[in-house]
């Protein structure tokens, strides 16, 4: 984005640089639906039978992470950055939890969830102390040993951190559980992650859909980013695979309304983790399942593919990018073409909440007209 700078950012590029790095990349479905119309994509010709609407959005809100991303995809933009903890978080915040929580803690740094469990588990496993850390987002995290200590208890500390200390002008947008297992040399992160989300500040999409009388499905971390307001069903998914399996079962039923999935991997297993080839994998098993989905959509379905932010596996770090993200609609109804730039991600909201017919959305300008 223009602005990309600002966040030290200039020059990511996240699928562009994927697709340069990995020049055999097979995507046949997403480049059908335009984003060989986005980006350089070797072997493919930007002539080539278009399928879908394509256009490209940038981020009004002044962040890069994921809650401030799904909140303005919905419908509401965020006049102030979460606060974030480059240097780890203060004193009084570790004072407080420790007292909370009646032990010491460790750690109290930005780092890898990967890696600070391999820096600190065994001492985390000698004390019983939890491992306390952050990330370039706007995020409290907590890890600990599943048989150190329980995820009851784990979930418990996250609650009360979220509701007692984490408050005011230290409202993370995310205090997220972290429980791993293992042993020193092999400690390893479990699928048990909770996160403990600051509810949304006004109405969005998911509780505009859900007034109007629809269904609103959400599929994985979803539900946590917008802390369950206008959710009518949750289906648990931890990563590609079972998101995918989630999205197949819920096309296969008689549903009506918004379903809305992330799907994690791109993001937790190869944008932080540098993972140039993990990343481009992703994308093929991605395609392959789009295909199969494109096949299960009924003439009335609207389908939609775009993100949050950028995590440019190549750039320097290893944190979220703010890009320019990318927007692909298909469906019986839609007709092909340029949607050019949005201005917001919440464009794609109001365009959403146009098309089942509910009423104006917060923010966003919607552009169904150009769909139809």
């Amino acid at each position: 984005m223009p602005d990309a700078a600002r966040f030290g950012d200039q020059g990511s590029n996240t699928l562009g640089h994927v697709a340069l790095k990995r020049k055999d990349l097979r995507i046949p479905n997403l480049v059908a639906l335009g984003l060989n119309k986005l980006l350089s994509i070797k072997g493919t010709k930007k002539t080539e039978r278009l399928l879908g609407a394509y256009g490209k959005m940038a981020e009004l809100s002044p962040g890069k992470d994921t809650t401030t991303g799904h909140w303005e995809l919905a419908g509401l933009t965020v006049q102030k950055a979460f606060p974030l903890y480059p240097q780890g978080f203060p004193p009084g915040i570790i004072t407080s939890f420790e007292k909370l929580i009646g032990r010491k803690t460790l750690g109290n740094i930005p780092f890898s969830g990967t890696e600070i469990i391999k820096k600190l588990g065994e001492e985390h496993l000698r004390t019983g102390f939890p491992i306390v850390y952050t990330s370039a987002d706007s995020v409290f995290q907590v890890a600990a040993h599943e048989e150190i200590i329980p995820l009851e208890t784990l979930y418990k500390w996250c609650l009360m951190a979220r509701r007692e200390i984490l408050v005011g002008e230290h409202a993370v947008a995310r205090v997220i559980a972290r429980p791993f297992k293992g042993e020193p040399g092999n400690f390893f992160r479990t699928k048990e992650r909770k996160d403990f989300s600051l509810p949304p500040p006004g109405p969005t999409l998911l509780d505009m859909v859900k007034d109007a009388g629809y269904q609103v499905w959400v599929i994985g971390k979803v539900k946590d980013i917008f802390a369950g307001k206008g959710v009518t069903f949750h289906l648990p998914a931890s990563d590609n695979s079972s998101t995918m399996e989630a999205v197949i079962y819920s096309l296969q039923g008689d549903f009506q309304g918004l379903l809305w999935a992330n799907f994690i991997d791109f993001d937790m297993l190869y944008g932080h983790r540098n993972d140039v080839d993990g990343f481009a994998e992703a994308l093929e098993e991605f395609d392959i399942f789009l295909g199969k989905a494109l096949k299960l959509l009924k003439s009335e379905d609207m389908l939609v593919i775009t993100a949050d932010h950028g995590c440019d596996p190549t750039f320097k770090g290893t944190d979220h990018t703010r890009e320019y993200v990318p927007l692909l609609i298909y469906g019986e109804k839609i007709v092909p073409g340029d949607l050019g730039i949005r201005e917001s991600f919440a464009d794609l909201g109001a365009t959403a909440a146009e098309v089942l017919g509910c009423r104006r959305i917060l923010h966003g300008q919607s552009f169904a007209g150009k769909l139809f």
